[in-house]
């Protein structure tokens, strides 16, 4: 017998009715709503940090222009906002970029932007905890930076092994205790720029190296750098209170667009051009012992470990999230999802990130332009598969109702200044591709064998027919194991809520979930009140699709009730079906329900 028929053809599909299934009214679930400056400081903590390095970085390739290049820069951003609102209004749920491909792609698409995700988040946390350091190196100048660097990273990875995360309350201090030390540092040098602006001057008057062009179209794709972690908010947009996740948008947007071209417009008038150039990674440090003395240095140096500090935090909290909802899709191997048994916290996930981090920082040797140039190319990414998931938003759901809308003149202005800083930074240096390319290859393998876990294992039964007569014990243990493997895998039931009996949606459905899903159990379900509103032609047209397709078995069920969360809840405990395996098909403006109160249902045409 052919070793793949039992996994291939899981048999025909039946019909059932619940008549009785005992629905309880869900009481809506207290969130933790947080309010416009918890939610900024969480996000602003992250993209304001840049600030810190990313004007150095930008004068490296722009001279005397990178101001320029930076509100260049904030102009982007300015797009960016309305992309975002639009698609966090239409799709309010966590994951960002990952979720909005997701609900208007393939799941292997999803999951490709999902690694560049993880790539961003690895490199903001080494970024973030060798900034620190080089900023701590002025509080102790005996401190061995690249150790230092590893010790925080290690550090930060034991309080979330020990189950402490970031608070909206330390974010907050942390965040305002930053902005009040940019404002002063800002006042303190434009007082020394006032008062002498020869420096300045004779900065503006060194011409670009390539020329104009060339200036800045190199610094505006290093300065992208400076927008790192705008994205952040959309990671927990289902914590924020409503309506503010557009307003943290704004804020990101004001903070980015006011310090990070204004402090670059200070340090030309208190260092020279060719010491900004090399990238000094303290910077900001230096600018504030040139206006104020010591006493602002080590202001500034203690404000900015503690905001870098926080961004790695943040990073390591986001990670988290983001890989447990990977593995509970199958797109990441199960045991991540493993807790520890005396805090409850995913440790394999904490330490895989911390043992990767180490790993980047030793491949780079805490260069920070090569750790930039790895960054920008991940969240470059990042931000512009964002925006064609708006564009695909716009196409395939339209029906979505939203709060906000970006017009496409502004989506495709905004991808193309995207792919321009993207471009950029591929040309700027090969070895950012190359560093780039080895961590992206390693994450995308091991999601590539998720998705191809059937093929292999069939691979696998195909081998070991072929060595039967010598092994054939062996061969028999193998292949009774790896049936068990697959039908495991395939076993798994998808719902599908039909709502009436359109044989092309009903197909289009099956088609999705053979596309899609890792499984050969399609449950169609339909609701209803009165018997005599079932369809008439629902079930003859789910049997000849069932016929159609014989690697895909559907079953029927008829449940008496009414759709929306509460029925949700008690057909998943029924079932055994989480909620993210349930789909419906785009909902109209008068769908009663809002979709985040579906508990992850997806939308799937």
């Amino acid at each position: 017998m052919d070793p793949t028929t039992t996994s291939d053809f899981p048999g025909w599909g039946t019909m059932q009715t619940i008549e009785d299934l005992p629905v309880q009214p869900r009481e809506p679930e207290p969130r933790h709503a947080l309010g416009t400056w918890a939610a900024t400081a969480i996000c602003g903590n992250d993209i304001t940090s840049s600030c810190l390095y990313v004007s150095a970085l930008c004068a490296a390739h722009a001279g005397a222009y990178a101001p320029i290049a930076l509100a260049i820069v904030a102009a982007v951003l300015y797009l960016f906002r309305r992309i975002y609102a639009e698609v966090g209004s239409a799709l309010p749920l966590n994951g960002g970029t990952y979720t909005v491909l997701l609900n208007t792609t393939s799941k292997r698409v999803a999951a490709g932007a999902a690694c560049l995700t993880l790539l961003s988040y690895v490199a903001t946390a080494v970024i973030s905890a060798g900034e620190a350091m080089h900023y701590a190196h002025n509080l102790w100048e005996g401190l061995n930076v690249f150790w230092a660097t590893i010790g925080l990273l290690g550090f930060f990875a034991f309080l979330n092994v020990i189950g402490i995360s970031e608070s909206a309350v330390v974010a907050l201090v942390i965040f305002l205790f930053h902005i009040a030390t940019l404002v002063v540092l800002c006042v303190a040098a434009s007082l020394v720029l006032f008062r002498d602006p020869a420096l300045l001057l004779e900065n503006w008057r060194q011409p670009p190296e390539g020329g104009l062009l060339h200036a800045l179209f190199f610094g505006f794709s290093a300065a992208m750098l400076g927008i790192s972690g705008f994205e952040s908010s959309a990671n927990f947009i289902e914590e924020q209170a409503e309506g503010v996740f557009p307003k943290t948008l704004r804020n990101m947007w004001i903070a980015v667009a006011i310090f990070n071209p204004l402090i670059s417009f200070l340090s030309l008038g208190l260092l020279p051009l060719d010491e900004i150039r090399q990238v000094p990674p303290d910077l900001l440090a230096q600018m504030g012992g040139l206006s104020a003395g010591p006493i602002l240095r080590m202001w500034v140096s203690i404000d900015a470990v503690l905001v870098l500090s926080g961004a790695v935090l943040t990073s390591y909290v986001g990670v988290t999230g983001l890989i447990r909802r990977m593995s509970l899709d199958r797109c990441l191997p199960q045991f991540l999802l493993k807790q520890n048994r005396l805090r409850h916290t995913n440790h394999w996930i904490i330490l895989a990130f911390f043992a990767v981090c180490c790993s980047i920082l030793a491949a780079t040797a805490g260069n920070v332009e090569t750790l930039a140039g790895v960054y920008t190319i991940s969240f470059l990414s990042v931000m512009a598969l964002f925006a064609v998931g708006n564009m695909l938003l716009k196409v395939k759901r339209s029906q979505l109702p939203r709060a906000t809308k970006a017009s496409w003149p502004t989506v495709v202005v905004a991808l193309a200044g995207v792919l321009v800083g993207l471009a950029g930074n591929v040309l700027m240096d090969p070895e950012y591709v190359r560093v780039f390319s080895i961590y992206f290859l390693a994450a995308a393998a091991i999601v590539g064998v998720m998705f191809l876990r059937v093929q292999l294992l069939k691979a696998v039964l195909f081998v070991a027919a072929g060595v039967a007569e010598r092994v054939r014990a062996f061969n028999d243990w193998v292949t009774e194991r790896v049936n068990t493997l697959i039908a495991r895998i395939n076993s798994r039931t998808v719902v599908y809520f039909a709502k009436g009996d359109d044989p092309a949606e009903l197909n289009r459905a099956a088609l999705y979930v053979l596309k899609n899903e890792q499984t050969n159990r399609m449950l169609v379900v339909h609701v209803y009140r009165n018997r005599d509103e079932v369809p008439k032609e629902l079930a003859e047209h789910l049997s000849t699709i069932d016929h159609l397709y014989p690697e895909l078995r559907i079953d029927f069920l008829l449940v008496k009730g009414e759709f929306g969360p509460a029925l949700i809840d008690a057909l998943s405990e029924r079932l055994s079906v989480p909620k993210n395996y349930m789909f419906i098909g785009t909902p109209g403006d008068r769908f009663p329900h809002r979709i985040e109160d579906l508990g992850g249902v997806r939308l799937i045409l």
